[in-house]
C-alpha cells in the first residue's frame, strides 16, 4: 500500500482517488475550495458523451465510447439521477448535410451507435425542432455529476481516505522517498503525487518542477434557461451540425436531469481562471493570458466566429436568435440567465488547442494538464489511465 496525494476534487480527481482507494491505497484528496466539484465539474451541462466528435483513436474517442458505458452503470449502481435520452445533431440547411454526413460517417469510425433520420424522423424525437436531415446518437445521455462526486467521495472515506477542503496547493517537490506537497493549510508528505487541478493545472505542474507541454487558457461557456412554460418545446439534446473551422460546439438545447432546460453554451475568452462573469477580472492572470503567444494566434484563425460569439454574450437576443435556428419560435422572453462555466482548455503557443486529453509523469508525479470536455463523461477510463501512468513512474 502506498499514500498518493491527489490534487483537486473535480471529477477527474475524485474518480483517481476512488480508483486507489478500491486498490487499497491511503488517499489525501487536497481541495482549495470548501466543497467538491466547484468549478469545472459543477458547472457543465451534465451530458454524457457519446465519443461522436472526436479523432479516431484518440483517448478523447475510445474512452467516451467507453465512458459513457462506465459512467452510466457507476450512476446507476450509486442512486444518482441517469438518463440515456440520446440526441439530435440536426442539419437546418441543405448546406449543413455533407457535414452532417461526414459526422455519421466519424460515428461509424468510432463505434459510436448512430444513423441518420430524415426531418419527418426527427420531428418524432423533437416534434418542435427544425432539420432538413439530422443524427440520432442513442448512447448519449444525462446525469448529476455532482452527484456522482459525491459518491466517489463517499466510496474514498469509507476506505480510509481523507480530504482536506481549504487547502490550496503552493509547491511540491521529488525527494528520494516520495514527495512533499505544500498546501495553505501546511505540509503534505506522501509516496507520491496525482494534480488533477483543472484551471490551474499548469501552475501546478510549474511549481513541481515541470515543464507544461501547454499554457492553459480559459474560456467561459455562458448559458440560459428556457422558462418552465417553454421547456415542452425540448425533450432531450438538440445539438447544431458543428462548424469544422471553429473548435467548439456551438450553442444546443440539453434537459437536465431535474426537468430543466439549459441552453448554450457560447465560448468567449474570460479574464480570469474562475472568470464567470465580465467584471470577474484577475489582472495578473489576464496579463498572463494576453502574454501567450498562442492565444492570439487562435483569435486571428477565428476572427469571425469569435466576434459571433462576443455578441451572444452581450445580447439574449442574439443567443435566442441561434436557439431558435434549432427550434424556431424561441425568443428572448422564453430565457432566464444560469450558471456559467469555464473551460480550462490547453493552447499550445501556435495557437493549437490540445486536442485530445494530455497526461504528464515525473518522477513520481502525474500531471493532467488537458481535460476539457467530454472529461467528465470519460472520468473513469481517465482514472484508470492515470494510475496506470502513476505505477510507471513510481516502479
Amino acid at each position: 500500500m502506498s499514500r498518493v496525494v491527489v490534487v483537486g476534487a473535480g471529477i477527474v480527481g475524485l474518480a483517481v482517488a476512488e480508483r486507489l482507494s478500491r486498490r487499497g491505497d491511503e488517499v489525501v484528496v487536497l481541495e482549495k475550495e470548501e466543497r467538491p466539484a466547484a468549478h469545472q465539474t459543477g458547472r457543465n451541462s451534465g451530458v454524457i458523451h457519446s465519443g461522436l466528435y472526436y479523432t479516431p483513436g484518440s483517448h478523447k474517442a475510445r474512452m467516451s465510447v467507453a465512458g459513457a458505458k462506465s459512467m452510466t452503470a457507476f450512476a446507476r449502481e450509486h442512486g444518482v439521477t441517469v438518463d440515456i435520452c440520446g440526441k439530435l445533431v440536426v442539419a437546418t440547411s441543405d448546406d449543413q448535410v455533407a457535414q452532417l454526413d461526414r459526422l455519421a460517417a466519424r460515428a461509424v469510425e468510432n463505434g459510436v451507435p448512430a444513423r441518420v433520420v430524415s426531418a419527418e424522423e426527427a420531428r418524432e424525437y423533437e416534434p418542435y425542432v427544425r432539420a432538413v436531415r439530422a443524427l440520432r446518437v442513442e448512447s448519449t445521455g444525462i446525469v448529476d455529476y455532482v452527484g456522482v462526486c459525491r459518491a466517489m467521495l463517499d466510496l474514498v472515506l469509507e476506505r480510509g481516505g481523507e480530504i482536506r477542503y481549504g487547502a490550496e496547493f503552493v509547491s511540491a517537490r521529488t525527494e528520494p522517498n516520495g514527495v512533499v506537497v505544500e498546501t495553505t493549510r501546511g505540509e503534505v508528505r506522501a509516496d507520491s503525487l496525482v494534480a488533477c487541478a483543472g484551471l490551474y493545472s499548469d501552475r501546478v505542474a510549474a511549481a513541481s518542477g515541470l515543464e507544461p507541454e501547454a499554457r492553459i487558457v480559459p474560456f467561459r461557456g455562458e448559458y440560459f434557461e428556457l422558462v418552465p412554460e417553454r421547456r415542452y418545446l425540448v425533450n432531450g439534446l438538440i445539438y447544431p451540425v458543428p462548424d469544422p473551422a471553429f473548435p467548439f460546439l456551438g450553442v444546443h438545447l440539453t434537459k437536465m436531469v431535474d426537468g430543466s432546460v439549459h441552453a448554450g453554451p457560447n465560448a468567449v475568452f474570460a479574464l480570469a481562471r474562475e472568470g464567470y462573469r465580465w467584471r470577474d477580472v484577475d489582472v495578473k492572470e489576464l496579463a498572463g493570458s494576453l502574454a501567450w503567444p498562442g492565444l492570439w494566434r487562435l483569435a486571428a484563425r477565428n476572427v469571425a466566429a469569435g466576434v459571433k460569439e462576443g455578441l451572444r454574450s452581450v445580447s439574449g437576443r442574439a443567443f435566442a436568435r441561434s436557439l431558435s435556428e434549432l427550434v424556431p419560435g424561441i425568443g428572448v422572453d422564453d430565457l432566464s440567465p444560469a450558471e456559467a462555466g469555464v473551460r480550462a482548455q490547453a493552447l499550445r503557443r501556435d495557437g493549437t488547442m490540445v486536442d485530445d486529453f494530455l497526461v504528464q509523469g515525473t518522477s513520481r508525479q502525474v500531471h493532467v494538464l488537458n481535460a476539457p470536455s467530454p472529461a467528465a463523461t470519460c472520468a473513469l477510463e481517465i482514472a484508470g489511465h492515470i494510475v496506470d501512468e502513476l505505477d510507471s513512474v513510481t516502479a
